[in-house]
């Protein structure tokens, strides 16, 4: 099971050249900004590599869910090979003028408890029957990946770029 991640992220500055953001921390959000985003987000943008390097953008139905994100997706799936050759990725909530993006790593998962309850909450989130899929996903056919986040951006297109923030993840 992914451990997880600190409730508190280390907030900062990110590294925008040309963008006047302000050297000081003044204005910065706090990490339940972005979590408000991220656990009410309906849809998800999912980027990924190609094993020859092309990137690979698709939309996803997810979970945030303790500190990390979880999201299904097919064995076959070019979002699973890409993340077998590459387990990098980055997370994006799919509302632009509130954005959170995550960058992070991610995994399958194995433990068939924390299967069941992923599932639970899915069906929750979404009102959407997960029986077709229960059993391939608890007998590990078919993958509910992990992504444990390093670093996470919001941009609040509403404020202004002063607030523009950016959270490191203790690794």
């Amino acid at each position: 099971m992914p451990a997880k991640q600190s409730p508190e992220p280390a907030p900062s500055r990110p590294d925008m050249p040309g963008y006047g953001l302000p050297e000081r921390p003044d204005g910065l959000m706090p990490w339940s900004w972005a979590e408000q985003r991220l656990e009410s987000s309906h849809n998800y943008w999912l980027a990924t590599v190609r094993p020859d390097g092309r990137p690979h953008l698709m939309v996803v139905w997810g979970l945030w869910h303790g500190g990390v994100f979880y999201f299904s997706t097919g064995s076959r799936s070019r979002k699973t090979r890409n993340l077998e050759s590459n387990a990098r990725c980055v997370i994006g909530t799919e509302q632009a003028h509130e954005a959170v993006v995550v960058e992070g790593v991610a995994e399958k998962l194995r433990d068939v408890k924390q299967l069941e309850e992923l599932l639970t909450l899915y069906q929750r989130k979404y009102d959407y029957d997960m029986a077709a899929m229960r059993e391939d996903i608890l007998e590990l056919r078919e993958p509910i990946f992990a992504v444990r986040p390093s670093v996470a951006f919001g941009l609040d297109e509403n404020a202004s770029l002063e607030n523009t923030t950016r959270w490191r993840f203790a690794t």
